[in-house]
C-alpha cells in the first residue's frame, strides 16, 4: 500500500512490501488446500495431533484453559485427503538450513506410513521447505524412504539441497493457490504437463 504524503513524497508501507514472505510452510499449505476445496479440484485437510487431555481448568466454561496433556500416540504425516480418485497422503516441513535438511526431522514411524501408503496404492509424498532459500520441494515417497533408509545406515543425517535439486520437484510458490504442490503431483504421479 503507498501512503502519499503532503510533500508529494511516496512512501510504502514495508509490512505490504513483504507480505506473505516467512509465512510458514503450514499456513501456505492449509490455505492452498482451502483454494482446492473451493475450486472442487481436491480435498485434502491438516490432520489433528492425537492429544490427551488430562488437566483442564474452568473458571467460566467459555475460558476453559488446558493445563496438562499429552501426545496419545505419534502422529503419522501432516495431510491426507483426495485427488484424482487417489489417496494423497504427505508430510511438510521446515528447515532453516541452506544446505540440507535434517532427517531426524522426519520419524520411522513416519517413513512406515509413507510405505504403507505407497504398498496399498496411494500417493504418498514429502514437502520440504528451505526457508533461508525461500525454496519448495516436493520429493516423492519411495524417494524419501529410500534415502532415509540408506542414509541412516550410512552414517548420514541429512540430506542434501543438491539432493532435492536434483530428486526432488520444486514448487511454483504464486498467488491462487499459494503453493501449487498439486501442479507437481499432476506431473509426477498423473503424468500431465
Amino acid at each position: 500500500m503507498a501512503i502519499n504524503y503532503p510533500n508529494k513524497k511516496i512512501s510504502y508501507n514495508k509490512e505490504t512490501l513483504y507480505a506473505n514472505r516467512g509465512m510458514s510452510l503450514e499456513k501456505e499449505l492449509n490455505e492452498s488446500n482451502k483454494y482446492y476445496r473451493a475450486h472442487g479440484i481436491a480435498l485434502i485437510h491438516k490432520k489433528p495431533t492425537p492429544v490427551q487431555i488430562v488437566k483442564v481448568d474452568y473458571p467460566k466454561r467459555a475460558s476453559a484453559v488446558i493445563k496438562e496433556a499429552y501426545f496419545r500416540q505419534p502422529s503419522t504425516t501432516d495431510y491426507n485427503g483426495i485427488y484424482k480418485g487417489k489417496h494423497i497422503d504427505f508430510e511438510a516441513k521446515e528447515t532453516s538450513s541452506k544446505t540440507a535438511f535434517p532427517l531426524q526431522n522426519i520419524h520411522k514411524h513416519q517413513i512406515e506410513h509413507i510405505q504403507q501408503i505407497i504398498n496399498l496404492g496411494g500417493i504418498s509424498f514429502v514437502i520440504i521447505r528451505f526457508k533461508k532459500l525461500n525454496k519448495t520441494y516436493l520429493m516423492d515417497g519411495q524417494d524419501i524412504v529410500h534415502f532415509y533408509n540408506s542414509y541412516l545406515k550410512d552414517g548420514r543425517k541429512s540430506l542434501s539441497i543438491k539432493t532435492f535439486m536434483e530428486k526432488g520437484y520444486e514448487i511454483e510458490q504464486k498467488l491462487y493457490p499459494k503453493l501449487d504442490y498439486l501442479k507437481v503431483v499432476n506431473s509426477l504421479y498423473f503424468g500431465a504437463k
